[in-house]
């Protein structure tokens, strides 16, 4: 266990106006000392200025602007960095939109310690998926069931965005390597820790459907998720995972 001010969670963002708002005045009522770093990837909507905004009644609110849609993987791989070189202890990661559900941040942190990675798992222990269409819930479902099958991961949900990572795993990789820059990241990051041998857990959670703004999803990104899951098990044959 870590005391939140120990902690950050890091937030990308692209045309988030509609959520960013509400997810920083959340963020600061229910966890005031938990340190928030936003990534933007130049919102044409006026996302950053928000969040520049804000800065002036928060002091451990930060943000790293990007001058383009450089792919989600891409994005934490620069909130990493940053944050091993403020000293954090654990980094969590979680969209902006309200999929993720803000109070369960210490349910992650708390198990800090003990494990080097906790997976929000969407899948353990039964299905906590809200107002999902049931081609997108079965094509999730699906998805970690073929990363399972292809690379023998052990978690039911090795696809979702809301999961802590101690210093120790962070530092432990990479990130030069991280090849993968949409949803596959996900996948990727909770292979190669896993495969480091570092204690990892799933920690439930329940997962809610944006009720505004735009899914980031797309074919491209499903593709890159199907491809690159077989990079990885290559990878791991050949003994250049790492």
């Amino acid at each position: 266990m870590i005391s939140l001010d120990k902690a950050i969670v890091i937030v990308p963002t692209y045309n988030e106006i509609s959520n960013i708002e509400k997810m920083l005045e959340t963020l600061h009522r229910l966890h005031p000392s938990l340190n928030i770093l936003i990534i933007d990837d130049g919102s044409p909507d006026g996302t950053a200025g928000v969040v520049k905004k804000f800065q002036e009644k928060k002091s451990n609110l930060f943000i790293l602007e990007r001058t383009g849609k450089l792919g989600l993987g891409t994005a934490y791989i620069k909130g990493f960095r940053w944050a091993l070189e403020k000293n954090y202890e654990a980094v969590i990661t979680m969209d902006c939109d309200f999929s993720h559900d803000p109070e369960a941040i210490p349910t992650f942190t708390d198990k800090i310690g003990a494990y080097d990675l906790i997976v929000g798992s969407r899948y353990i222990g039964g299905i906590r998926i809200m107002n999902w269409p049931m081609q997108r819930l079965l094509l999730s479902y699906f998805a970690s069931i073929y990363a399972r099958t292809i690379t023998g991961i052990p978690f039911s949900d090795s696809t979702g965005g809301f999961n802590c990572y101690s210093r120790k795993a962070l530092s432990s990789l990479n990130l030069d390597k991280i090849f993968s820059i949409g949803y596959a990241f996900q996948i990727e990051l909770k292979y190669k820790i896993w495969s480091l041998g570092l204690p990892s857990i799933e920690n439930p959670i329940t997962f809610y459907e944006r009720t505004v703004g735009k899914s980031k999803m797309s074919r491209k990104i499903i593709v890159e998720a199907v491809i690159n899951v077989f990079r990885l098990r290559i990878k791991k044959i050949f003994g250049t995972l790492q």
